[in-house]
């Protein structure tokens, strides 16, 4: 983890508090499906209120391209917020060209106050990280605390630029999920196998090349493994493959021997006709692989070999599902080792790290998260960490 200032490093007591959060939470006809986002940063909201600070909120809401755009306003998220905190919550509309009328009304605000400002990528400013977009949102607050992991990785206005203006500091959630994250890559229990799954090798070259310096063994699933197992000359028959990377699949795999880093690939599959939910499917070893079919997911034989990894590991590092978890029965391989992974851990016997969405959507298919050791609801901030990239917003903090 990086040597970051958290909350426990500066007095809160009477302070306006700006708190770059995550509220771009899913919404379906106006309700929040999923607030997970929200409880993760109720620690740090209360910790600030208890004191009678003031807790300002700054995030963004979907993609409004610097615009207003009332289908992105953050006045949908204020019921959710209000729910989880068991407190009203003062909801402020700006265009962020002024803040004159929302300091205004911060500053009148009564101490233990929690305010919501509206959508920072209202501003065009926000995406491109401009000093005095940032500036501005310095004005309305006296210290600054970054509670948004998942936003992290965007060297944005609200999230890199403001934490050189203000003193600066992490949030409960934040740290909570550094301390993790640390335990699962940085500083881990050996031996550690990492889990990687998803359609394409190509968004997790990076990721899988950084993997192979710090982990002991390393399993590929979903559409990924298809790739390596066509460069092996291994029949795939019409399932997903990225052939023109046949090559670097190779290079991969023989630097998995100079790294003494194991790759695990499926030795079995399920296999289909069609790419749909309850397809004709049945099992074929990879050696006798119908030349028509498509590869959905691993197959038994496949799922007892990875169960035998876990047994030996100590930490995994789960990132991509392993077939194609949407459509059953070709979730099976995926919910198995979920479930697999959960039950080690419960006992005692593992660390187990999981995030990205697919990840997360498919862990909990499986009925899963709460068992893992962390879950994180970072998409893109947690890939890059796991790629060992820095993440501009964490940066700004150190200093």
């Amino acid at each position: 983890m990086l040597d970051l200032p958290t909350m426990d490093d500066i007095e809160l007591r009477h302070k306006t508090v700006l708190v770059r959060v995550d509220l771009n939470v899913p919404v379906m006809r106006g309700k929040v499906t999923d607030d997970t986002r929200i409880i993760r940063f109720v620690p740090t909201i209360r910790d600030i209120i208890k004191v009678n600070g003031k807790a300002v909120l700054l995030s963004h809401f979907g993609r409004p391209k610097g615009k207003v755009d009332e289908k992105f306003s953050l006045k949908i998220v204020v019921d959710s917020v209000e729910k989880a905190l068991h407190k009203d919550v003062i909801f402020i509309s700006t265009d962020w060209n002024d803040v004159s009328e929302a300091k205004k009304i911060i500053d009148d605000a009564p101490l233990g106050s929690i305010i919501i400002i509206e959508n920072t990528r209202f501003h065009s400013g926000e995406e491109k990280n401009d000093i005095e977009l940032a500036k501005r949102m310095a004005s309305l607050g006296e210290i600054y605390i970054n509670d948004a992991f998942s936003a992290s990785h965007r060297a944005h206005a609200s999230t890199e630029q403001l934490a050189h203006l203000l003193p600066a500091f992490v949030g409960r959630a934040m740290q909570k999920e550094l301390r993790a994250l640390s335990s699962g890559l940085d500083k881990p229990a050996h031996p550690v196998i990492a889990i990687i799954g998803g359609a394409k090798i190509s968004t997790k070259i990076d990721l899988i090349e950084n993997l192979l310096k710090k982990v002991d063994g390393l399993v590929i699933g979903g559409g990924m493994a298809n790739t390596f197992l066509y460069a092996m000359g291994i029949g795939i028959g019409n399932s997903l493959c990225e052939k023109d990377l046949s090559e670097t699949a190779i290079r991969i795999m023989d630097k998995s021997e100079s790294e003494h880093c194991a790759i695990i690939l499926p030795v079995d599959a399920n296999v289909a006709w069609k790419f749909e939910a309850n397809a004709k499917n049945r099992f074929y070893g990879l050696d006798a692989m119908d030349p028509n079919g498509m590869i959905l997911d691993i197959g038994p034989a496949s799922i007892e070999r990875i169960k035998g990894a876990i047994d030996e590991a100590k930490t995994i590092v789960w990132n991509g599902p392993l077939g194609a978890f949407e459509y059953e029965p070709f979730d099976a391989g995926t919910v198995e080792i979920a479930k697999y992974v959960a039950k080690r851990t419960v006992e005692g016997k593992l660390v187990s790290i999981a995030g990205g969405g697919d990840t997360v959507s498919a862990l909990a298919h499986a009925g899963v998260v709460d068992d893992f050791t962390y879950v994180s609801t970072a998409g893109g901030a947690f890939l890059e960490w796991m790629e060992g990239k820095t993440l501009p917003a964490l940066l700004a903090l150190k200093k």
